[in-house]
């Protein structure tokens, strides 16, 4: 089901959006080259526990997780674009890394993720990161009253396509509000002027994410990772939005 916030509803969820935000923003300045994995996520988990939070994914068990999460915090490195699964690993220099932070403050969630290299960048992983970002963006604008969850798909598509990338549409968008996965769906690609009209108090995380070189993914053994078919390297941007009379919203905006 679809459920509409009203405006006094959108402001108590700048709190979790801030919140979301603040976390990414400090870790994207701290993490570097021989950060652990498992650090990384315990920093987010102290984070949580002094903001008074909770943590969407630590007991996240949906049908295609193995188990519980048991992370506060998705760490994707390089051929891992999804769900990563924090593990015992020390980044290297030139490893491309995907945070994605989805917590709940006083019982409103925001979801958001970004990509960013550690050390040394190769150039098409910094192009891979810029695509991503611009896609994010196209989403972003397209996501105003009048227009269609079709329009936000194509314009992340859109994007995609023009860089040559392919899309997967097994995993994309979705409504946000008290739990951190609700509907509707809002695939990586589409057909403008299809799907649900959008309306001011919809509120949704738009996460457009490409591979190099293939659509193609599967899951790690550790049950939850999702890895590219080829070895080819991911990002992964995501924000939560607000559509609101005067246009999108971005409730998870970093400094």
């Amino acid at each position: 089901m679809i459920e509409m916030r009203s405006p006094s509803q959108i402001e108590q969820m700048r709190p979790a959006g801030r919140f979301v935000a603040e976390v990414l923003t400090h870790l994207s300045k701290v993490v570097d080259v021989g950060t652990n994995l498992l650090e990384i996520d315990e920093i987010a988990h102290d984070m949580i526990r002094r903001r008074g939070a909770e943590s969407c994914y630590i007991d996240y068990h949906p049908s295609f997780g193995a188990s519980p999460f048991g992370k506060v915090i998705c760490t994707s490195v390089n051929d891992a674009v999804l769900h990563g699964l924090p593990h015992d690993y020390d980044l290297a220099d030139g490893d491309l890394l995907t945070l994605d932070f989805a917590v709940a403050v006083d019982g409103w969630v925001s979801d958001s993720a970004l990509s960013f290299v550690v050390g040394t960048p190769r150039p098409e992983d910094l192009r891979l990161i810029e695509v991503t970002g611009q896609a994010l963006d196209a989403g972003i604008d397209a996501a105003r009253p009048g227009n269609r969850i079709g329009d936000i798909a194509h314009a992340i598509g859109s994007v995609a396509r023009g860089a040559g990338l392919g899309i997967n549409l097994q995993f994309g968008g979705h409504g946000v509000g008290r739990t951190m996965h609700g509907d509707p769906h809002i695939p990586n690609d589409g057909t403008p002027g299809r799907g649900f009209k959008l309306q001011p108090g919809l509120v949704i995380a738009i996460e457009p994410w490409f591979l190099h070189t293939t659509d193609e993914i599967y899951t790690d053994p550790d049950g939850w990772t999702l890895r590219s078919a080829d070895g080819s390297r991911g990002a992964h941007m995501e924000h939560t939005v607000a559509i609101t009379e005067d246009g999108p919203l971005v409730l998870t905006a970093r400094d």
